[in-house]
């Protein structure tokens, strides 16, 4: 496909006026949504009024005033369509990894009689070592290979929906039913998805997910906890934070917990932070999610389409097997993705030798896969990696 075929898809693209709605450098094809999020043009103005309206004017009293105290649950409510949940059943605050702990726990004290944790060791690093660390705290527990295809006693099963580093997406339903099936708990982490694509996870036990990625609620965003009803009465926060209480101002010597997914907040929330995401839901209200998913499949099959076989393509060939991003595997591929970084093009790295590419549909655009293509292909045919300052790291790739 030429760049002329590419405009005019563009110009007939239904989700081209939300990539007004974002702030993006000049010259730069940003191909990093799947790591952090593009700034929403309405973010800024969201802070400020949080920083100087609420905070500077109400002071404390922002807490009753300006719901700060209720949000966890406001926004965890607003949260919840984008992963096929329902009010009261989304939780938001702390990081993806206190989640995993929270959730991972809670499901291990609701099947007390088995001793397995099934976890696929490429998972995303964060999400694999809670779980050895868990396994370790607690004792007696055996952490198994997702790879090995048993559930046979497990307690629980930690998987995310996309693979982070190739993109391959697992069948959330036949997954959750293969587990239930077994007698184990389902945890899903759908940080790789949500966003780029419809997530259901109402018929998992409970779902972890961060903000930051494809949802662009900006760095240090507050992560997301689900928690199926059917776990609202039993299901147990290890982490009995004061916010978790069932009265939080009575000041009680002993943890009661709160009724609902409430009781798996656990501390103050990050108002700042809060303000950001509320402003990148203010555009998520608005998105017609299946018409994300077919964009993305679009993107990234014109990009596969495009590099051809000038790299090893490790993400699935089917763009329905992947979610919003191509990986690619290169033997110098850190040095590479430094030189097309250099040239506009901003991708990842991840070690050993993947070359990570994620299409936001909000704001990617055909032309724009066109041009990161023609560049990469440049830089990998004229050997541009090759020069010396790339062979230097920087702390994060």
């Amino acid at each position: 496909m030429d760049r002329d075929q590419c405009l005019a898809l563009d110009a007939n693209d239904p989700l081209r006026a939300f990539k007004d709605e974002f702030t993006l450098p000049e010259g730069v094809v940003y191909l990093v949504g799947n790591s952090l999020g593009a700034l929403p043009r309405r973010t800024a103005e969201r802070v400020r009024q949080t920083v100087e309206d609420e905070w500077g004017r109400q002071l404390v009293g922002g807490w009753n005033h300006a719901g700060w105290y209720a949000q966890p649950l406001t926004a965890g409510d607003r949260l919840a369509p984008l992963i096929g949940a329902g009010p009261g059943q989304v939780v938001v605050g702390n990081t993806t990894s206190i989640a995993v702990f929270q959730a991972v726990a809670a499901a291990l004290r609701l099947r007390a009689d088995r001793r397995v944790i099934v976890s696929d060791v490429r998972n995303f690093p964060t999400d694999h070592y809670m779980v050895q660390g868990l396994a370790g705290l607690l004792g007696g527990y055996e952490v198994r290979d997702f790879a090995q295809g048993r559930f046979d006693d497990a307690a629980v099963v930690l998987l995310s929906e996309v693979d982070y580093r190739t993109g391959a997406r697992h069948d959330v339903p036949s997954v959750t039913a293969r587990a239930h099936e077994a007698g184990a708990l389902m945890v899903w982490d759908v940080c790789h998805s949500v966003g780029a694509m419809d997530v259901d996870v109402s018929g998992a036990d409970f779902a972890v997910g961060c903000t930051y990625k494809y949802l662009n609620a900006g760095p240090g965003a507050p992560a997301f906890l689900y928690v199926n009803p059917r776990h609202h009465a039993t299901a147990e926060n290890v982490l009995s934070g004061w916010h978790g209480h069932a009265e939080p101002f009575a000041f009680e010597a002993g943890y009661r917990p709160a009724e609902g997914v409430r009781r798996f907040a656990v501390g103050t929330p990050h108002v700042l932070s809060f303000a950001a995401l509320e402003a990148a839901l203010d555009v998520w209200e608005r998105v017609p999610m299946d018409q994300v998913r077919a964009k993305s499949m679009a993107l990234t099959s014109l990009f596969v389409d495009l590099v051809g076989d000038a790299l090893e393509l490790v993400s699935p060939a089917d763009a329905a097997a992947r979610g919003s991003q191509v990986s690619f595997r290169h033997p110098h591929g850190y040095p590479v993705m430094r030189a097309l970084i250099d040239r506009g093009v901003q991708g990842d790295f991840r070690a050993p030798d993947v070359l990570r590419f994620g299409f936001a549909p909000l704001y990617i655009g055909y032309v724009d896969v066109h041009d990161a293509a023609a560049t990469l292909l440049e830089v990998l045919d004229k050997e541009l990696w090759r020069d010396e300052r790339y062979a230097t790291r920087l702390a994060v790739t």
